[in-house]
Parts: structure tokens; sequence; C-alpha cells
């Protein structure tokens, strides 16, 4: 193989490996986050984190490594499962757990913002979540 051909073939593996598969990834909108405390034991991070949704806004499906478990502190978070479900409506007071690899998306559908204090229990050096395509679901 002549050198020029080696050149454009590895340009090319790394233009490939640099652009980012746009069809993968389902961002999210009007989603902050800020984190309060996290901590390391043995191979487990624990973060706490207050995420806020604002009227409209939604987290993009996702999923974690580990365990989410999160308290409503303002508004209500629309849940949905990957097959398109409704697997919970969480009003300010309440509590729910999101068990490791499950894909979801989180949506706000009122008019003030939802607040979470979340704390994600997961393998340590873990990112916080992992984006997922949409499965198909018309939202």
């Amino acid at each position: 193989m002549r050198l020029r051909s080696v050149t454009t073939l590895l340009a090319t593996l790394v233009l490939a490996l640099a652009v980012p598969a746009t069809a993968e990834a389902t961002p999210g909108s009007g989603v902050t986050g800020t984190i309060f405390h996290q901590k390391t034991v043995g191979d487990t991070d624990y973060v706490l984190r207050e995420v806020v949704i604002q009227p409209g806004g939604y987290t993009g499906w996702h999923y974690h490594d580990g365990t989410l478990h999160a308290y409503v502190k303002a508004g209500t978070l629309t849940h949905n499962s990957a097959d398109c479900g409704l697997d919970g409506l969480y009003r300010k007071g309440a509590v729910f757990t999101e068990p490791s690899d499950t894909v979801h998306i989180g949506r706000n559908l009122g008019t003030t913002p939802v607040v979470l204090e979340v704390l994600y229990v997961l393998p340590h050096g873990s990112p916080l979540s992992q984006d997922a395509p949409n499965p198909g679901c018309p939202f």
C-alpha cells in the first residue's frame, strides 16, 4: 500500500471516530443540575445532586449504571419507560427509585419547575447517566 493511501485511510478513520453518532443520543432540554456532594466508598460513588427541569423540559432518554434515589422537592415529574408507558407520576413530596440499566425519560408537563434531590449510587468512575436512543415513543 502506498504512503498516500495509508495517510488517506488514517485520516478517514480519525474523522469517523471524531464525528458523534447523532441518531443515537436524545439530548435533554431545559434541565440543569448542581452537585452538592460526592464521595467514593470502596468501589461505589455516591453523588448528591439537585436536578431542575423547567416547564416543557425533559431529560432525554437515558439510563444509569447504578441505582438512583430521588425526592421531588417541587413540581410534578412525568416518568416514562422504554415501552412508552407511564411508569410514574411523581408530585412534590414523592420519593422514587430508578434501578440500574433501565432506559427512561423524565418530563415536566406542568407549568412550574420540577426540582429533584437525587442520590446516585454508581460503580466508581461511572457517568451520572448514559444517553439512549428514543425507543420509538412519540415524545
